[in-house]
């Protein structure tokens, strides 16, 4: 094959991949040919990234993973060329990504929330690619603890998130939860909180969606059993409607909680929470290890982040009333918009 040839045949794939994304609905934030060449003999690792759906969580996700990268010596361009896809919170997308990153043999998946990790897990499985995961709250759960699989868990600090809204709502007694009932994440975490809720004299209260066109009703039934709050969960398909579940519970009054920062400034109370920068960028530093070949996923095991931050909005506080204990505002961050 003459190099013309060659030329030509390289572009019309490279035009099949982009229509097969475009067909589906995927949205292609960075081209894998957007990458400078490598430098002559330089080993070029090729990383695809399937992110589930576009909020400031999983966005912080992929930026951290990214300074990970960086952090640990590997340099876009010089030592890798990424493949960013977005599934904009659709199963059936997050599969087809999946598969599209197999059939390019990529050296390295990365799943952000878990079902892209688990699309890229099942289509990387006969080639025995890796797959590095994070914001995902119970891997085990996930079935994600096992095989050429690992990386970072977001699970939430329950118990700290139910005892700050003791703490803001001393009269307070039954929080509202809205979850996923399909997102292993979810489910475990809903557990969790009718277990531990009544610990701190909460009743949960709990309505579970299968879609995001579900979410405002099922902010509606809350609100129509009475509740005295609401608390989040790292649910991507409830966080990405966040905006419409906050102006029907400040039209009633109800406090919502977050579960990270991004979603204390977009307009809860407060949260009991972790830093996404800082869980992409651990996530970054595992894969850097993986791709130099220094270890198998197998030989790492998941890590969970263990600290939290108290994040508030003084704003939205005032607005519902609510005033801050000298104890909880020494140690909050404030976090407006």
């Amino acid at each position: 094959m003459t190099n013309l040839m060659k030329k030509i045949v390289s572009a019309a794939l490279a035009i099949t991949m982009t229509m097969t994304l475009a067909a589906c609905g995927a949205k292609e934030e960075v081209p894998a040919s957007s990458a400078p060449a490598a430098s002559a003999g330089a080993k070029m690792y090729k990383i695809g990234i399937s992110q589930f759906g576009e909020h400031a969580s999983l966005d912080n996700c992929r930026e951290g993973f990214l300074q990970g990268l960086a952090e640990a010596g590997l340099a876009e361009g010089t030592d890798y060329e990424v493949m960013i896809q977005n599934a904009s919170f659709d199963g059936g997308i997050a599969t087809q990504i999946g598969q599209t990153f197999s059939a390019e043999n990529v050296d390295l998946m990365v799943g952000i929330a878990t079902p892209s990790a688990t699309a890229c897990y099942a289509a990387a499985e006969d080639k025995n690619i890796p797959v590095i995961f994070t914001a995902i709250t119970d891997p085990v759960e996930a079935k994600l603890d096992s095989g050429n699989v690992t990386g970072t868990s977001d699970k939430l600090p329950v118990e700290a998130q139910l005892d700050l809204i003791r703490s803001l709502q001393p009269e307070a007694k039954t929080i509202g939860i809205v979850y996923t009932t399909s997102e292993p994440n979810s489910v475990s975490a809903i557990a969790e909180y009718e277990a531990k809720g009544g610990d701190y004299g909460f009743t949960i209260e709990t309505v579970g969606i299968t879609s995001q066109a579900e979410v405002t009703q099922a902010v509606d039934t809350l609100i129509a059993r009475g509740i005295d709050c609401m608390s989040n969960l790292t649910d991507n398909t409830v966080v990405g409607v966040l905006a419409s579940t906050l102006e029907k519970t400040d039209a009633a009054g109800i406090p919502v909680y977050g579960s990270e920062v991004e979603q204390v400034k977009i307009g809860c109370v407060a949260a009991a929470g972790i830093d996404y920068i800082q869980l992409g960028i651990q996530t970054g530093m595992m894969a850097a290890r993986v791709l130099r070949g220094e270890a198998t996923c197998e030989e790492i095991p998941y890590e969970t982040i263990s600290e939290y931050g108290i994040y508030v909005n003084s704003d939205a506080l005032n607005a519902m009333g609510i005033q801050l204990p000298a104890e909880i505002a020494e140690k909050a961050i404030e976090s407006n918009g």
